[in-house]
């Protein structure tokens, strides 16, 4: 065994990453899980309130009505919306897409994504409007 393989790197601190930009971008981007685990929780909770019948869904209404909830689920929103911009950004570079031997524009690719986001939204409300007439 040689001598370099044994020698070790020092130890990073636990902020390293508060030292550059990038990668404080990076850190924020990775946390916008905890937002949405709080939604998703929310949603599994109203799942299980409606199977236990009348009574638990109006608590669990109740719950998702109280303002606390509500500030919650706008910055679960607010950390889906800058998770989905900041992948939008990175598509075209990890996939580039190319027609008749030229690339897209990274632009158009990310305009794309926007686009179908507005149009799953638009079909989304239209089908809510529908169910509530």
């Amino acid at each position: 065994m040689d001598k370099s393989s044994t020698q070790r790197l020092p130890s990073l601190k636990r902020t390293w990453w508060l030292k550059h930009g990038f990668f404080k971008l990076y850190m924020l981007r990775e946390a916008t899980v905890l937002p949405l685990l709080f939604f998703t929780f929310c949603l599994l909770a109203g799942m299980f309130a409606l199977l236990q019948g009348a009574e638990s869904w109006q608590g669990w209404i109740a719950f998702m009505g109280s303002p606390i909830v509500l500030v919650l689920n706008l910055l679960a929103l607010a950390a889906s919306l800058f998770h989905a911009a900041t992948f939008f950004v990175l598509f075209p570079r990890v996939m580039p897409i190319r027609i008749a031997g030229h690339s897209l524009p990274d632009q158009a690719i990310v305009a794309g994504q926007w686009a179908g986001v507005v149009v799953v939204a638009l079909l989304f409300f239209w089908l809510l409007g529908r169910g509530g007439a």
